[in-house]
């Protein structure tokens, strides 16, 4: 890794690898890692996120999950943050501390979506006392408000974040506001803060325009994932299911018709 370069251009949110059973898959990262950089000359992953169905796993795993990436990824990724966001705000101290100590570049946090923060004092008080247990880490705040309902808007999140949180470097915008976004760039020009977009359907808007009317989440991500990087993902763990015979097989077919631009 190297913490001194700031973040930026593509960060793959990474899929967890499950075995037929539902466990974490830690064998299988290394390839992963491997593909990722060789393949698609991808340096900065966004683990334990949305797409890797962080929620969905118990803090032990999550911790594995980190240490696995940070290790396989030592010598051949930029970055690697890790998200530590949980409803309980002890665990995401805990994964924040965790994620400190092996070495992440970066840490993320979400609001959290159960009992939620209803203004923009309660949303950084809870970050603050998140981003304080890893003091020398980079600090991003993960707004999806299509998942957690919180609809604080990012660009008056930012007003004087630095003050409260000093580890603060920017934000995982995963929302179609882009009159936010666009807001929140012009604004903090001075502040260099990191914007990652994290709605990424515009390069690969034929693809999955299609796959998206067949039904299109984290089960289907990791069934695409599987047979285009030949790593097998696995099954997503419940209450999501795999991804059906149909889908993967219109999935393959229309994957294969498009004409993708050369890489070179």
């Amino acid at each position: 890794m190297t913490p001194g370069k700031k973040l930026g251009g593509l960060v793959a949110a990474t899929v967890t690898p499950m075995t037929p059973d539902g466990q974490i898959n830690l064998s299988v990262i290394s390839q992963y890692v491997d593909y990722l950089v060789s393949k698609q000359n991808v340096k900065n992953v966004f683990v334990n996120g949305t797409t890797g169905e962080g929620l969905s796993l118990n803090v032990q795993e999550r911790k594995q999950l980190a240490e696995e990436w940070l290790c396989q990824g030592k010598d051949k990724l930029d970055h690697v943050i890790i998200h530590v966001g949980a409803l309980s705000l002890a665990e995401s101290q805990e994964l924040a501390r965790h994620a400190a100590a092996v070495g992440a570049t970066g840490i993320a946090v979400l609001a959290p979506f159960f009992f939620k923060p209803t203004n923009k004092a309660e949303l950084i008080a809870f970050l603050q006392k998140v981003a304080s247990e890893a003091p020398a880490v980079p600090f991003y705040y993960y707004h999806i408000p299509p998942l957690t309902a919180v609809k604080i808007r990012v660009e008056e999140l930012l007003d004087g974040i630095t003050e409260q949180i000093p580890t603060f470097r920017g934000v995982k915008f995963s929302d179609t506001d882009l009159l936010d976004l666009a807001q929140c760039i012009n604004k903090n020009e001075r502040e260099q803060f990191t914007f990652l977009y994290g709605v990424d359907e515009f390069l690969t808007g034929e693809f999955l325009n299609f796959v998206t009317k067949l039904g299109f989440g984290v089960a289907q991500t990791k069934a695409v994932m599987t047979f285009v990087s030949g790593i097998p993902m696995g099954p997503p763990r419940l209450p999501l299911v795999d991804a059906s015979e149909e889908f993967i097989i219109k999935a393959k077919a229309k994957l294969e018709s498009i004409v993708w631009p050369d890489s070179d």
